[in-house]
């Protein structure tokens, strides 16, 4: 295998430096954004490792940094070709086509780089290799797609479902206002997740849910765990206002299965109603766990 390496060296002219010495001074010049010098030490690199997308990739980069724009343009293809996402390297052809004059070709390139996944608007708006594209109109358009790949929870009406339960709670029972704990519930992750942080009161029990829009299964999902080293999955929809949770049959330690059915109803803009029953035959018949009523205390 050194043999090998070693005639593959010599072929290219750098038999004194090792292939890791070799990418330690191309990325070096990479970093320091001396792309003359960098160009000639990946076209080495792609020749000694012609399956690495890294080394393809950033030589794309020189070669559109120095105007080789056609070089750039093959290199980036092969890039992408080697694995390259294309949400990453699409946003670069791009950039070349513009550079090159091909308005339409570019404007079609991003439309697809948005379409798998690319989410920098603010990089769109502000890139001056981008310059020509902005007085399209589709440019505009392509904006705010890349703006729901950024925060896409922002945009779906389903994700937002569940606000009403965010806030801060003082939680009795619904039953006689028993005090029973506090919430604090937030979104977070990209405001795609409730976050539930529950304390009980004199108990010193306490635990946390994480809840999301499942859109491959078109379900909410609430993964609940707790101080006690429990974990329970819940799934369900918004069915007339109410979300509405189930679990599967669980295993229990005295050889039953439990099924729980969990409903948050909202009440009014201070108040959520949440409903907890458990059933040992399948759903045939229930019996309540618990009931408390949330009231908002910000």
């Amino acid at each position: 295998m050194r043999i090998v390496c070693l005639a593959i060296c010599v072929s290219l002219g750098f038999a004194q430096e090792s292939p890791d010495k070799l990418i330690a001074t191309a990325n070096a010049a990479y970093q320091a954004k001396d792309w003359a010098k960098a160009e000639p030490l990946y076209e080495q690199l792609t020749r000694a490792q012609p399956a690495n997308p890294r080394a393809w990739y950033r030589l794309g980069v020189c070669l559109q940094s120095v105007g080789e724009h056609l070089k750039a343009l093959d290199a980036f293809r092969q890039a992408q070709a080697k694995g390259t996402p294309a949400y990453i390297v699409g946003y670069n052809i791009t950039a070349v086509l513009t550079s090159m004059g091909q308005t339409a070709k570019a404007l079609d390139e991003l439309a697809e780089t948005i379409k798998q996944g690319y989410s920098d608007p603010d990089r769109l708006k502000n890139d001056p290799d981008l310059q020509p594209l902005r007085a399209d109109a589709r440019f505009a358009a392509l904006v705010e797609e890349t703006k729901k790949n950024q925060t896409p929870c922002d945009y779906s009406a389903e994700s937002r479902q569940f606000d009403f339960w965010v806030g801060d709670w003082a939680v009795v029972a619904t039953a006689d206002g028993t005090p029973a704990g506090t919430s604090h519930i937030e979104r977070t992750i990209g405001d795609c997740v409730i976050w539930e942080n529950w304390t009980s009161l004199g108990s010193g029990y306490f635990g946390k849910s994480y809840n999301i829009y499942n859109a491959a299964l078109k379900r909410w999902e609430q993964f609940w765990v707790d101080n006690s080293g429990a974990m329970i999955h819940f799934y369900g929809n918004l069915n007339d206002g109410v979300m509405d949770f189930y679990t599967d049959d669980v295993p229990q330690s005295d050889g039953s299965k439990l099924r729980r059915h969990l409903q948050f109803f909202n009440l009014n803009a201070k108040t959520v109603r949440q409903f907890s029953q458990g059933s040992k035959d399948g759903g045939k018949t229930w019996t309540v766990e618990y009931d408390f009523t949330y009231n908002r205390t910000k």
